[in-house]
């Protein structure tokens, strides 16, 4: 299962808790692992919350008496934790990235550390709730949205910081953050640890079959729901020979013929897949030609710049798509003619087919001054012979598959 984070008003320790909860993690697990570490007057409570009008799980945790405990306590209560080596690493590894940053933060050595926010309560229960609740639940990858982190100042013991604080600032380092719609402090530094420990990507929605949604509600009231969503579902498995690709397009009419095929090849030689030109008419009944490109996602950004710059286009429309690719491979063959490259292709009936490389026809056809369709022919026909594979162009309709079937 995959879990996607929306961080858009920030994440807390409480709220990407109280999210996994929602989500169906059992908070009766932490509780029986706290008294496992004999943390016994540890209470985590995890109330429904409704958060200007949307309802999540809410997550407080109080430790009569508490003592002020630093990272090295902490660290030898999670490294007993009665539960999962994978929850037990994912726990400590978020803890040890908190300490790590608040020890840079205040220029002490990582043992040392020794404030209020680390050895509360609510701290190991919030990274050991949460490594508990991806285990749990079975979240083999975690991605995340950027992160809102607020503006202005938060009052912490330490006085009056900068939002965001600086631990969380130090923890953040690499990810995507955003104000976010409120100002005030939206991401705490036990908030950023765990992304930091858990979340592997950040942008986007993966694609995925949704399965649960949970949403974990936090205590400050922003005029807007405070809350942080988890989307879980199955990823979606690619289909073998289906390839995810992104259609680029812009209508243009002030370019000639001949800067638009200049343009188009400057974008083929800029990585796009495909490049083609499609007579339309606009308003107005002005004609124009529709420049199409076909790219591979993570070029679709740059060789969008690029059609932009090569046709000084004022935009572009970016469309994701799917294609269906027949399994191929290249051969080259030295032929009568020449040495020459064919593409040799598995149709879905398991029928092969070859064809001759443009480039290569076209240049043996003005070596030898015939057309090349007739060099096309000829080339593809020697390898037929060499290599039993009938030429694309001669294969008869009869042994194509039928509509009906």
């Amino acid at each position: 299962m995959i879990g996607y984070l929306d961080c858009s008003t920030g994440v807390s320790g409480d709220k990407f808790l109280g999210a996994l909860i929602d989500a169906g993690f059992d908070p009766g697990l932490l509780r029986d692992a706290l008294t496992g570490m004999g943390l016994d007057a540890v209470v985590v409570e995890t109330p429904t919350t409704r958060s200007s009008g949307v309802t999540g799980a809410g997550v407080r945790a109080s430790e009569t008496g508490a003592p002020r405990r630093d990272y090295r306590a902490l660290r030898s209560l999670l490294e007993g934790a009665p539960v999962t080596a994978r929850a037990r690493t994912g726990a400590l590894a978020a803890l040890t990235a908190l300490a790590e940053a608040e020890a840079h933060v205040h220029g002490v050595d990582v043992d040392d550390v020794h404030f209020h926010e680390i050895g509360a309560a609510d701290t190991i229960v919030d990274l050991l709730g949460i490594a508990m609740g991806l285990d749990s639940l079975g979240i083999e990858h975690l991605a995340a949205s950027p992160v809102a982190v607020g503006t202005g100042t938060v009052t912490t013991e330490h006085g009056e910081l900068p939002v965001p604080a600086p631990a969380a600032a130090a923890l953040l380092q690499g990810m995507p953050i955003v104000p976010g719609p409120v100002g005030g402090e939206l991401t705490t530094p036990t908030g950023a640890a765990a992304l930091r420990a858990f979340a592997s990507e950040f942008g986007a929605v993966p694609p995925m079959v949704l399965r649960r949604v949970g949403t974990g509600c936090g205590t400050r009231d922003l005029g807007l729901p405070n809350v942080c969503r988890l989307l879980l579902g199955d990823p979606i498995v690619s289909t073998p020979g289906v390839d995810e690709v992104v259609l680029l397009e812009s209508n243009i009419d002030h370019l000639t013929p001949e800067e638009l095929a200049s343009a188009a090849e400057r974008l083929r030689e800029a990585g796009a897949l495909d490049v083609w030109q499609t007579p339309i008419v606009m308003k107005k009944g002005r004609s124009a030609t529709l420049l199409s490109a076909l790219a591979r996602p993570d070029d679709a950004s740059r060789i969008a710049d690029r059609m932009i710059a090569e046709t000084r286009t004022l935009g572009v429309r970016v469309v994701p798509l799917e294609r269906r690719l027949a399994e191929r491979d290249v051969t080259e063959i030295d032929t009568a003619f020449g040495r020459a490259r064919f593409k040799v292709a598995t149709m879905p009936d398991g029928y092969r087919v070859l064809a001759v490389e443009n480039d290569d026809a076209s240049r043996i056809a003005a070596e030898r001054g015939i057309a090349i369709d007739e060099a096309s022919r000829l080339l593809e026909s020697e390898a037929a012979r060499e290599l039993g594979v009938q030429p694309r162009r001669h294969r008869s309709p009869s042994d194509t598959t039928k509509p009906s079937d």
